[in-house]
C-alpha cells in the first residue's frame, strides 16, 4: 500500500520479482511507463529475467545510493529466479506496446506456462487489433491477464480463420504449407 495515503503501510524488504501478487499490490499506474508502483514492478521483472536483481528504493532519502551501497537496507529487493530468457526473448517482453491480442483458453494457457509449448490455432479463443506476419501481438487468458507476448506467424486476418482449429484443419483452411504454430515457442516471452 501506498505510505503516503495509508499509515498502516508496510515496507517489503524482499520479494520475488516474479510473484504475481505484487501487480495486485501495486494497484493503478502508468500505462505507458509513465509513474506508479506497476511501472516499477514491471521493470524489476523485466531486469530479473535477465537475472539481475533489483532494488526500488525513495529517491528522496539522503544520499541513498551510498547507503545501499554500503549494505544499508533501503527500499524493496526483488530478487531474480533461475530461468534467464534469451536477448530475443528479452526484446519480446520489453514490449509495451503490441499489434494485437490472441485471447488464450486455459489449454494453452497451461501448455505455454507449464509446459513451455508453441501456441497452437486450436488454443486461441478471440483475435483482436490489425497485425502482419511477424508482428509482436499479447497473449492473455479469459480474464485478460497478460500470459505471453510473441511474434505472431499469421496475420490478423488469417488468425481469425484459424482461431480454435486443430493443426490438420489449419492446413486444410488455409493450403499453405507453412508453420502451424500461431506463435513458436522460441519467438514468444512468457509472464
Amino acid at each position: 500500500s501506498d505510505p503516503r495515503h495509508n499509515p498502516d503501510a508496510k515496507l517489503l524488504s524482499t520479494v520475488r520479482a516474479m510473484d504475481d501478487v505484487l501487480f495486485e499490490m501495486a494497484g493503478g499506474g502508468g500505462v505507458l511507463g509513465r509513474g506508479g508502483m506497476v511501472t516499477k514492478v514491471r521493470a524489476a521483472r523485466l531486469a530479473a529475467k535477465s537475472g539481475c536483481p533489483t532494488l526500488i528504493a525513495s529517491g528522496e532519502s539522503d544520499n541513498v545510493l551510498s547507503r545501499v551501497m554500503a549494505g544499508e537496507m533501503l527500499g524493496t529487493l526483488f530478487t531474480t529466479d533461475k530461468d534467464r530468457m534469451t536477448a530475443h526473448q528479452q526484446w519480446l517482453a520489453a514490449h509495451l506496446q503490441t499489434a494485437g491480442r490472441l485471447v488464450i483458453d486455459d489449454g494453452a494457457v497451461e501448455a505455454i506456462k507449464l509446459k513451455h509449448r508453441s501456441l497452437l490455432p486450436v488454443g486461441v479463443k478471440t483475435v483482436e487489433g490489425h497485425f502482419d506476419r511477424g508482428d509482436v501481438v499479447e497473449c492473455v487468458d479469459k480474464q485478460g491477464k497478460r500470459v505471453a507476448v510473441g511474434r505472431v506467424n499469421f496475420s490478423s486476418r488469417s488468425a481469425e480463420i484459424i482461431k480454435g482449429l486443430s493443426s490438420d484443419k489449419v492446413y486444410q483452411v488455409l493450403g499453405e504449407d507453412r508453420s502451424l504454430e500461431m506463435i513458436h515457442r522460441d519467438h514468444m516471452a512468457i509472464y
